[in-house]
């Protein structure tokens, strides 16, 4: 799995270019226009929200724990508009100290892990993109990648009373994907050779489950899937929007882009990372159907 200083750099590393872009509790995880892309980026994160709180039932006094929780923007909705409990657990110092700030109760934790005995048990559950990093390269080799997600569906499971509901958001690989002997870096731009390595950049430690079936399969027989539907439309719009916000002038941001140039001159390892400023590795492999993205939901048999 990637770890702390995997997911530490993957986004404590652009916290504050995140806010200073996205707002305090901006939203990291594909959104939902569901084929209406003359929606603001805002509209479409907002149902989001609510199509994942009415797909878990959540309804005032209800105690929710949101996986991976990110910026905390999905436990920002609940507390405040669905008037619920939500503790929120991230890997990132970044994500925690900010959502913290702004009110809310983000704990760094592992989701993986937790047990009943920790925060007691939930009404609902969700992990927006958190299994993205659920399985790391040298774990996926090793062929220990079904096992994974089979554990954390058990995790899931203790969680949870029986009819409870979990709902989860993640990449997928999709029928395009190459072999990772061809991953190449120095591959031409926007090949998919190159696309998927800068991505093993972007996101160090994390390997994808093989399409929604290797999921749902390993969450039989404990879990019934309720519903499922792609989001790969509606993530390629999303990061289109997201590279708006970040380019648009601000000076503090603009001056913490500039505290990065002598990072970017002297590392090569970084320069690779951050190449998502010049071209979206997410977004070429959701337009080549390299990847999907998925939203599913489960309840507890």
């Amino acid at each position: 799995m990637a770890g702390k200083k995997d997911l530490d750099f993957t986004y404590t590393t652009i916290d504050k270019i995140f806010r200073l872009s996205m707002g305090e509790t901006g939203d990291y995880s594909g959104s939902k226009y569901d084929g209406d892309f003359s929606m603001t980026l805002e509209e479409a994160q907002r149902a989001k929200h609510i199509f994942i709180a009415d797909s878990l039932n959540i309804k005032k006094g209800s105690k929710v724990l949101d996986m991976a929780c990110g910026w905390g923007p999905f436990a920002n909705y609940v507390t405040k508009e669905r008037e619920a409990s939500c503790i929120g657990l991230t890997l990132s110092e970044g994500q925690a100290a900010a959502g913290q700030k702004n009110g809310l109760n983000l704990i760094v934790q592992d989701c993986r892990y937790v047990k009943p005995e920790d925060f007691g048990t939930f009404d609902a559950i969700s992990c927006i993109g958190g299994l993205e990093h659920f399985c790391s390269v040298e774990e996926w080799q090793a062929g220990k990648q079904e096992e994974i997600y089979r554990d954390f569906f058990q995790t899931l499971y203790d969680l949870l009373p029986i009819g409870g509901r979990f709902y989860m958001q993640t990449m997928t690989f999709s029928k395009n994907m190459i072999d990772i002997e061809d991953f190449d870096i120095n591959a031409p731009e926007g090949s998919a050779a190159n696309v998927c390595a800068l991505m093993m950049k972007e996101f160090p430690g994390s390997w994808l489950p093989y399409g929604p079936e290797m999921v749902i399969r390993n969450a039989e027989p404990k879990f019934k899937l309720i519903s499922k539907s792609s989001g790969r439309l509606d993530y390629i719009e999303t990061i289109g929007q997201w590279r708006k916000k970040f380019r648009k002038f601000n000076l503090h941001k603009y001056l913490l882009y500039l505290s990065l140039i002598p990072k970017y001159l002297t590392d090569k390892e970084f320069r690779h990372q951050v190449a998502i400023f010049r071209v979206s590795p997410n977004r070429v492999c959701f337009e080549k159907e390299i990847m999907d993205h998925y939203r599913l939901v489960f309840e507890k048999v």
